[in-house]
């Protein structure tokens, strides 16, 4: 484990720094392990004299480590298995475009998506749109059967197993799920996502409600890309993390999700 503190030469007005009340010469150690076993050692994961919250930044191995083994409260971010359910009376040019964004725009995020859900009524006439747009990243498409038989003989299409339904493959990778109902698809995505992003594109108005009243994820779109998860594009002027759990904090955590409450009562000599 290695451990360098480094001290503060000057702040800049209206930073970040200035506004957690941080000045020059104050000091900020940095944790830098090569192994995740040299980070479960530290001795900070377990006491709680100094440290109000631990906030692991990393892949799914290291925060469930983090989780298991630390002794203070922990924020669970990052790990996304997002999808995108395009629903049988979506608009085909735009789902097209946003699943495209989605996955291709920056492959290596945890909002981006890796998983697809296509309506039987559609899939069709629109899987073969989607793959020739997603050809053009050379995206790799993992299929269930009903979708391998539509896109049948074209290259980088394979069969789907087991493993792929909740795989956050940060590559220019994705599964595809067909469906007959969107029952059938809120019940896959809550199966396997990981409460990050979801999104469904359709103009069916009552579909769309019953996808954000059902599907269980910190951010749920309704014809837009998941790539908006994040703490700038949400106003927040920067984030620290997207919180997968349900408390304290969900979704993209800017400053005042960093902060706890303090309440302040003046009195002058009321008794309960």
């Amino acid at each position: 484990m290695k451990k360098h503190l480094h001290k503060i030469a000057w702040v800049e007005p209206g930073s970040i720094a200035e506004e957690l009340g941080l000045e020059p010469g104050d000091a900020i150690e940095e944790i830098n392990g090569n192994e995740i076993e040299d980070i479960f050692d530290y001795q900070y994961y377990v006491e709680d004299e100094y440290l109000d919250v631990l906030i692991p930044r990393g892949g799914a191995g290291l925060i469930q480590n983090v989780v298991k083994n630390a002794t203070i409260p922990v924020i669970q971010t990052g790990t996304g298995n997002c999808h995108v359910y395009v629903d049988k009376d979506a608009d085909f040019d735009m789902a097209v475009n946003i699943i495209n964004n989605a996955k291709t725009q920056r492959i290596s995020v945890c909002n981006a998506c890796e998983s697809i859900v296509v309506h039987s009524a559609i899939a069709e006439e629109f899987l073969p749109k989607l793959y020739d747009k997603l050809r053009e990243h050379h995206v790799q498409l993992r299929c269930d059967e009903r979708a391998q038989a539509i896109l049948a003989g074209r290259d980088d299409v394979t069969e789907a197993i087991a493993d792929d339904w909740g795989m956050e493959y940060l590559d220019y990778i994705m599964s595809v799920k067909i469906v007959d109902s969107i029952d059938e698809a809120i019940e896959h995505i809550n199966r396997y996502n990981t409460s990050h992003s979801e999104a469904i594109i359709t103009n069916d108005y009552d579909n769309a409600q019953k996808f954000l009243n059902e599907i269980d994820a910190a951010c749920v779109y309704v014809n837009a890309s998941t790539r908006f998860t994040d703490g700038f594009e949400f106003g927040f002027g920067a984030e620290i993390g997207i919180s997968t759990q349900k408390l304290h904090a969900r979704g993209p955590m800017g400053l005042k999700e960093l902060t706890t409450t303090k309440y302040i009562i003046y009195g002058d000599g009321q008794i309960r």
